[in-house]
Protein backbone atom coordinates (compact mmCIF):
# COMPACT_ATOMS: atom_id res chain seq x y z
CA UNK A 1 0.00 0.00 0.00
CA UNK A 2 1.05 3.74 -0.93
CA UNK A 3 1.52 6.19 1.95
CA UNK A 4 -0.03 9.04 2.42
CA UNK A 5 0.88 11.33 -0.16
CA UNK A 6 2.82 9.32 -2.68
CA UNK A 7 0.81 8.23 -5.83
CA UNK A 8 0.25 5.11 -7.28
CA UNK A 9 -0.07 3.05 -10.34
CA UNK A 10 -3.42 1.86 -11.20
CA UNK A 11 -3.29 -1.89 -11.88
CA UNK A 12 -4.93 -3.92 -14.95
CA UNK A 13 -8.56 -1.81 -15.91
CA UNK A 14 -8.36 0.29 -12.62
CA UNK A 15 -8.82 4.06 -13.15
CA UNK A 16 -6.34 6.29 -11.79
CA UNK A 17 -7.53 8.31 -8.95
CA UNK A 18 -5.98 11.76 -8.16
CA UNK A 19 -4.96 11.86 -4.98
CA UNK A 20 -6.62 15.34 -4.08
CA UNK A 21 -8.31 16.39 -0.54
CA UNK A 22 -10.87 13.43 0.40
CA UNK A 23 -13.03 16.01 1.49
CA UNK A 24 -13.27 17.54 -1.53
CA UNK A 25 -15.51 16.12 -4.77
CA UNK A 26 -13.16 15.02 -7.86
CA UNK A 27 -13.59 17.09 -10.52
CA UNK A 28 -14.62 14.03 -12.86
CA UNK A 29 -17.55 13.60 -10.48
CA UNK A 30 -18.81 17.25 -10.48
CA UNK A 31 -21.29 18.72 -12.96
CA UNK A 32 -19.55 21.31 -15.01
CA UNK A 33 -19.57 24.91 -14.06
CA UNK A 34 -20.55 27.82 -16.73
CA UNK A 35 -17.60 30.01 -17.21
CA UNK A 36 -18.28 33.22 -15.41
CA UNK A 37 -19.85 36.24 -17.45
CA UNK A 38 -17.68 38.11 -19.18
CA UNK A 39 -19.98 40.76 -19.56
CA UNK A 40 -19.42 40.90 -23.46
CA UNK A 41 -22.84 40.99 -25.67
CA UNK A 42 -23.91 37.72 -26.94
CA UNK A 43 -22.29 37.15 -30.75
CA UNK A 44 -24.45 37.39 -33.22
CA UNK A 45 -24.43 35.49 -36.73
CA UNK A 46 -25.93 36.83 -39.76
CA UNK A 47 -26.30 34.30 -42.56
CA UNK A 48 -27.55 36.85 -45.10
CA UNK A 49 -26.18 38.78 -46.65
CA UNK A 50 -23.58 37.46 -47.42
CA UNK A 51 -20.45 39.65 -47.77
CA UNK A 52 -18.69 41.17 -50.14
CA UNK A 53 -15.64 39.19 -49.90
CA UNK A 54 -18.26 36.05 -49.96
CA UNK A 55 -19.78 37.49 -53.03
CA UNK A 56 -16.47 37.81 -54.85
CA UNK A 57 -15.91 34.03 -54.15
CA UNK A 58 -18.68 32.89 -55.94
CA UNK A 59 -17.89 34.92 -58.51
CA UNK A 60 -14.56 33.71 -58.94
CA UNK A 61 -16.00 30.06 -58.30
CA UNK A 62 -18.73 30.75 -61.31
CA UNK A 63 -15.52 32.21 -63.66
CA UNK A 64 -13.36 28.49 -62.75
CA UNK A 65 -16.38 26.73 -63.76
CA UNK A 66 -17.52 27.97 -67.15
CA UNK A 67 -13.93 28.79 -67.95
CA UNK A 68 -12.09 25.93 -67.13
CA UNK A 69 -12.56 22.09 -67.40
CA UNK A 70 -15.54 20.92 -65.37
CA UNK A 71 -18.96 18.77 -65.64
CA UNK A 72 -20.73 21.66 -67.13
CA UNK A 73 -18.42 22.47 -69.52
CA UNK A 74 -17.40 18.81 -70.51
CA UNK A 75 -21.18 18.50 -71.73
CA UNK A 76 -22.02 21.92 -72.48
CA UNK A 77 -18.24 23.52 -74.21
CA UNK A 78 -15.95 26.00 -71.97
CA UNK A 79 -16.81 29.89 -72.16
CA UNK A 80 -14.15 31.98 -72.61
CA UNK A 81 -12.73 33.54 -69.43
CA UNK A 82 -13.77 37.50 -70.50
CA UNK A 83 -17.07 36.40 -71.40
CA UNK A 84 -17.10 34.06 -68.06
CA UNK A 85 -16.12 36.95 -66.08
CA UNK A 86 -18.82 38.95 -67.40
CA UNK A 87 -21.25 36.28 -67.39
CA UNK A 88 -20.50 35.10 -64.10
CA UNK A 89 -21.14 38.56 -62.39
CA UNK A 90 -24.17 39.08 -63.98
CA UNK A 91 -25.46 35.71 -62.88
CA UNK A 92 -24.32 36.37 -59.11
CA UNK A 93 -25.72 40.14 -58.89
CA UNK A 94 -29.14 38.99 -60.64
CA UNK A 95 -29.03 35.88 -58.17
CA UNK A 96 -28.27 38.55 -55.24
CA UNK A 97 -30.98 40.72 -56.26
CA UNK A 98 -33.86 37.87 -56.79
CA UNK A 99 -32.95 36.38 -53.44
CA UNK A 100 -32.53 39.93 -51.86
CA UNK A 101 -36.04 41.56 -52.93
CA UNK A 102 -38.27 38.67 -50.93
CA UNK A 103 -37.78 40.68 -48.15
CA UNK A 104 -35.78 39.14 -45.76
CA UNK A 105 -32.43 41.12 -45.89
CA UNK A 106 -31.19 41.81 -42.73
CA UNK A 107 -33.23 38.96 -40.62
CA UNK A 108 -33.64 38.76 -37.33
CA UNK A 109 -32.95 34.42 -37.17
CA UNK A 110 -30.65 32.42 -38.82
CA UNK A 111 -33.31 29.88 -40.14
CA UNK A 112 -34.54 32.94 -42.60
CA UNK A 113 -31.43 33.83 -43.29
CA UNK A 114 -30.48 30.05 -44.40
CA UNK A 115 -33.53 30.28 -46.63
CA UNK A 116 -32.89 33.08 -48.08
CA UNK A 117 -28.90 31.63 -48.39
CA UNK A 118 -30.56 29.05 -50.00
CA UNK A 119 -33.32 30.77 -52.45
CA UNK A 120 -29.41 32.68 -53.78
CA UNK A 121 -27.43 29.61 -54.40
CA UNK A 122 -30.90 27.81 -56.61
CA UNK A 123 -30.76 30.76 -58.53
CA UNK A 124 -27.47 30.59 -59.77
CA UNK A 125 -27.63 26.89 -60.46
CA UNK A 126 -30.52 27.91 -62.09
CA UNK A 127 -28.74 30.79 -64.14
CA UNK A 128 -26.22 29.20 -64.75
CA UNK A 129 -27.86 26.11 -66.77
CA UNK A 130 -30.54 28.32 -68.10
CA UNK A 131 -27.03 30.33 -69.69
CA UNK A 132 -25.49 27.39 -71.03
CA UNK A 133 -28.44 25.59 -72.50
CA UNK A 134 -29.08 28.15 -75.18
CA UNK A 135 -25.75 28.59 -76.00
CA UNK A 136 -25.54 24.80 -76.38
CA UNK A 137 -27.93 24.57 -78.66
CA UNK A 138 -26.82 27.68 -80.85
CA UNK A 139 -22.85 25.59 -80.66
CA UNK A 140 -24.17 22.78 -82.21
CA UNK A 141 -26.38 24.89 -84.79
CA UNK A 142 -22.90 26.51 -85.69
CA UNK A 143 -21.02 23.23 -86.54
Amino acid sequence: MAEEGEATKPHGDEVPVDGGNEAEPSAAVEAPVPPPSSGLPPVSLNIWPPSQRTRDAVIQRLIETLSSSSVLTKRYGVVPVDEASATARLIEQEAFDFADSDGVRASASIDDGLEVLQIYSKEISKRMIDLLLPEFGLRLLLR
